[in-house]
């Protein structure tokens, strides 16, 4: 096949690819799916308790599957049919979002129920993720990777934003309950357009072993560059989140209800999507770290403004360039990771990246309703920007292989 002569060849060379298509047509529901339940579960649990303890206590119930399942399940999605495996991961949130709109139209819905659905689609999705991850390298030639990942990241932003949207929506026009029902069928949607695809078979035919996920890690730790993306983003995601408190912001400090709820929750994914599309018409980075360290910065300054705003068009406002700096954030570490990863270890690789991200979102969720219970959601938000900069200035200073790296760079 040859190689494509610019970026508008490039673009129209990853839609020719049929396999390619269906993949993007399962990450969209499932990426829509996912961010639809986690702003009805949260706004759900805030509205049951009004608590930013138990806001907190919704990372930490997602963050304890992450630890003892996601090397695990990265070993596994190398010597399975990634595709299956991606099937059997869809079916839980599938089941547990449909027993939390019974509970909730029955009147029976408590907090322990919420915590148990979430808790079993966190651990669906430890397998899900390097599965989904790790199938993209196989479905496009390696020429048209980059791009297929920027396209591939700006249907999941489009998704991330379409989710919180339709569930401040759907939760003021039907309740909770409907939101709930609409992602069964998300979720059913995604399920069609992966039973699309052919059967992917295993990347490797070891089996799933210690040596086989220690091989993985000790790629990762030797891997200064694969190692400093995913240390990058642990670490500014810990301290810079404010997503696990805009049920606070939405309800008592910008009081814009449920559809201003959606509107904010979908703000940050909205820019993200305006970035990734630009992306793709865009040429690439090639001092891919330097610019992965300015948009982190970016991210951090604008979760600084977030926190301190009162008016709600400025906070959406902030929220966006927080969205538009992760996006270029995404693009750059999935581009330098993948490429610099051996097919044969990405499912191990995709799951320790998990781990980073999993434990950063979950644990920076956790970390905020924590510190909002001890103090206030404004504090817990300016501080987590501040340190997302510390974070930044330290990575700089002590990674010179990523602050360096240029693409092409093995």
């Amino acid at each position: 096949m040859p190689e494509p002569s610019g970026t508008d060849d490039e673009i129209l060379a990853v839609f020719r690819e049929p396999r390619f298509r269906r993949y993007l047509a399962s990450r969209f529901f499932a990426g829509t799916a996912m961010m639809l339940l986690r702003t009805a579960v949260s706004w759900h649990v805030y509205d049951l308790t009004q608590s930013p303890f138990q806001l907190g206590m919704i990372g930490l119930t997602q963050f304890l599957p992450v630890l003892p399942l996601s090397l695990f399940a990265g070993a596994v999605a190398d010597v399975v049919d990634r595709r299956r495996l991606l099937l059997i991961a869809q079916l839980v949130p599938l089941l547990c979002s449909l027993s939390l709109c019974l509970a909730t139209l029955s009147g029976s819905i408590r907090l322990p129920g919420l915590y148990a659905a979430i808790a079993l689609a966190a651990i669906a999705s430890v397998f899900e993720s390097p599965a989904r991850a790790s199938i993209l390298p196989q479905l496009v030639p390696r020429a048209l990777f980059p791009r297929a990942v920027t396209v591939s990241s700006t249907a999941v932003w489009l998704a991330f934003a379409t989710g919180p949207m339709l569930m401040g929506f759907t939760a003021a026009k039907g309740g909770i309950a409907s939101v709930y029902a609409l992602h069964a069928l998300l979720i059913a949607g995604s399920l069609a357009s992966l039973l699309a695809l052919p059967p992917l078979g295993a990347a490797t035919s070891a089996r799933v072993s210690w040596a086989a996920i220690r091989e993985g890690l000790l790629f990762v730790w030797h891997s200064p560059v694969v190692l400093g993306c995913m240390t990058l983003d642990m670490f500014a995601v810990i301290l810079g989140g404010a997503t696990a408190l805009l049920p606070i912001y939405a309800r008592d400090i910008l009081a814009v209800g449920e559809l201003g709820y959606g509107v904010l929750s979908a703000s940050l994914e909205l820019g993200a999507l305006a970035m990734s599309a630009a992306l793709i018409f865009l040429p690439g980075f090639r001092r891919t770290g330097r610019a992965l360290l300015v948009a982190v910065a970016v991210y951090g300054l604008a979760t600084i403004v977030f926190g301190l705003s009162r008016y709600f068009p400025l906070s959406v406002l902030a929220y966006m360039v927080a969205g538009m700096a992760d996006a270029v954030s995404v693009v750059l570490r999935g581009t330098a990771i993948q490429l610099s990863t051996p097919d044969a270890l990405r499912g191990r690789v995709s799951s320790v990246n998990f781990i980073f991200i999993g434990a950063s979102n979950q644990l920076g969720a956790a970390e905020s309703g924590f510190l909002a219970a001890a103090t206030s959601a404004t504090f817990a938000v300016v501080s987590g920007g501040v340190g997302c900069l510390l974070v930044v200035a330290l990575v700089a200073w002590r990674m010179p292989a990523l602050r360096s790296h240029r693409t092409g760079d093995a």
